[in-house]
């Protein structure tokens, strides 16, 4: 059986007409009510009976449930763990902001690039999601919480550019005008720094938000915390970073994670703003997020802004993200694997 959802308007209007018979306006109510968020074919009640007998045999329609739920007292940050039709669960975060709701999603249950600051990636990869079901996060977080989705950022549990065709099969269909149309321009894509996709997402020529997971300006400090580094150094993986502004004109938003006595030293900041030099680059300063695991910790408060202060004296544009549901643990992956842990799965 095909899973529906992850079908697009154009794929499901040819099935219709051809392998149904049917007229292609009905492709176009079904699709319809998968982007509603309808749970069974016994939902669409504008199609006949028998044609929703038919679809129940020809295709399948899983959806997610909440394993739990935890929102902020401080901030109104909803933060969702999703039990998936195999018993596996994914995070999503909503997050309020002034400019509207931005939904963070993951793309993979688990992770497979293993950098030490990360509660994603304990434990490995299990497996790739579905295009549905990285929509579902979306979709049933604006459902769950009656808040409109109007941003999304690819930066929950797993590397997106690890998942590639169906990462960019769920941007088709987000942004499908019949569906949530979400625009491109309104959505962030986070990445360790696989430089061969990079490349092949430059010839895509999206107009998304590339943020690249930097966190160290030498391969000796990245290496040490982020393994891709061995494979994609960090002199290799700016490169492609070049190109992809070259190819598509959009800035490149550089992740760092202000680790104490790691990679936030004045040493390093003046490196990063050398290694930065005549790239269209932001960078993205954030307080480490503590993980039991793991003995890093966050860098001081007045080490972050001198560390920022270093950067924009040069030319470098840096900001401090803001910490968003601390009270809950909004960081990605640590309420899977506290959920993993008291259920036994681990």
């Amino acid at each position: 059986m095909k899973d529906i959802k992850s079908m697009t308007l154009a794929e499901l209007t040819q099935e219709f007409t051809t392998d149904l018979g049917e007229p292609k306006f009905r492709a176009g109510q079904v699709y319809a009510w998968l982007h509603r968020g309808a749970r069974s074919f016994d939902e669409m009640t504008n199609l006949s009976k028998p044609l929703r007998e038919k679809l129940a045999q020809r295709y399948t329609l899983p959806f997610p449930t909440v394993a739990r739920r935890l929102e902020s007292q401080k901030d109104g940050t909803i933060k969702y763990l999703w039990r998936l039709t195999d018993g596996n669960c994914v995070e999503s975060v909503l997050m309020r902001y002034h400019h509207g709701n931005t939904v963070c999603i993951s793309s993979e249950v688990g992770c497979p690039m293993g950098c030490a600051f990360c509660a994603s990636t304990l434990g490995g990869l299990v497996r790739r999601l579905t295009p549905a079901e990285m929509l579902d996060q979306v979709l049933f977080t604006q459902l769950d919480s009656g808040l409109p989705i109007s941003n999304i950022v690819l930066m929950g549990i797993g590397e997106p550019l690890d998942n590639y065709d169906t990462v960019l099969r769920f941007l088709q269909l987000v942004n499908s005008p019949e569906g949530m149309n979400i625009g491109m321009r309104h959505i962030s894509l986070s990445t360790c720094g696989l430089v061969d996709r990079i490349d092949r997402l430059a010839e895509e020529n999206l107009q998304l938000t590339l943020s690249v997971s930097l966190h160290a300006p030498t391969d000796e400090v990245r290496s040490r915390i982020m393994p891709v580094n061995k494979k994609y150094p960090v002199d290799t993986l700016l490169a492609a970073c070049r190109r992809y502004f070259e190819k598509t004109g959009r800035r490149i938003s550089f992740e760092y994670a202000m680790i104490r006595d790691v990679n936030d030293t004045p040493e390093m900041a003046q490196l990063l703003m050398k290694k930065l030099r005549g790239i269209a680059a932001h960078v993205n300063l954030i307080p480490l997020n503590e993980v039991a695991e793991s003995p890093l910790k966050p860098s001081l408060p007045e080490t972050v802004r001198a560390f920022q202060q270093t950067l924009e004296q040069h030319g470098i544009p840096a900001t401090v993200r803001r910490t968003l549901g601390s009270d809950i643990n909004a960081s990605c992956g640590q309420l899977r694997r506290k959920f993993e842990r008291e259920n036994g799965r681990m």
